[in-house]
């Protein structure tokens, strides 16, 4: 097997333009907004998950931090819908690039720390030193508190990052394992197939719940803020 392993997970082209961004744009067709008196089936369920999602997401919240609730529910459609179309045969996961996930963490990051400055402004700087600190260890302490303040949104992009490609690897190194063993031995084979087959249903559950971890966390950092 002379295939790259990490063909999948560079940028596609057509006619030496990348189309990533037909890409990213193409999960908002799967959503229908409801144009009538009485929905479908599939409009109705998609609308409960919402509200359910949406619950849970907000209910910590108070008024200031539920103006953010259609960008939250924007966030996890949009990061669930890539992961679950990425596990398709030949297409590509816009959530395995890094400097997407940073594109994403880095602006809604610091969306919730500066409304945490402008309106909860004595909050926000008591955050760099708790209570009761010793004074020998003030200096120690907000610089510790400052360096794991930035590195939130690194650290939301790459948790997300990380588990999606891990993900997709496994299934690649498996899927290339089985049908090698196809011709040695047919028993061996059946036993990969059914860990393929096991772990791709993994996958559809860690694409959602990392959709969901992803806008809980940054549902966390607004209601520290707000």
């Amino acid at each position: 097997m002379n295939e790259n392993l990490f063909a999948s997970f560079t940028t596609p082209t057509m006619m030496g333009l990348p189309i990533v961004i037909l890409i990213i744009l193409f999960p908002s067709i799967l959503f229908p907004s409801p144009n009538r008196l009485v929905n479908n089936r599939l409009i109705s369920i998609q609308q409960w998950l919402i509200q359910l999602t949406s619950k849970q997401l907000l209910s910590i919240h108070n008024y200031k931090g539920q103006t953010w609730a259609l960008m939250l529910m924007s966030l996890i459609l949009f990061i669930g819908s890539t992961n679950l179309l990425g596990l398709l045969p030949h297409s590509f996961t816009p959530t395995t690039q890094l400097s997407m996930n940073l594109g994403m963490a880095i602006p809604l990051w610091a969306g919730t720390v500066i409304t945490g400055f402008r309106h909860k402004t004595k909050a926000s700087l008591a955050h760099f030193l708790p209570q009761g600190t010793p004074l020998p260890l003030i200096p120690m302490l907000v610089i510790i508190e400052t360096i794991s303040l930035f590195i939130q949104p690194m650290a939301l992009a790459v948790r997300l990052t990380a588990n999606i490609t891990a993900g997709h690897l496994l299934i690649h190194l498996i899927g290339g394992a089985t049908l090698v063993l196809m011709d040695i031995s047919t028993a061996t084979a059946s036993i990969t197939f059914t860990i393929l087959i096991l772990l791709t249903i993994l996958e559809f559950a860690v694409a959602l719940i990392q959709a969901y971890v992803f806008t809980l966390l940054v549902s966390l950092y607004l209601h520290d803020n707000t």
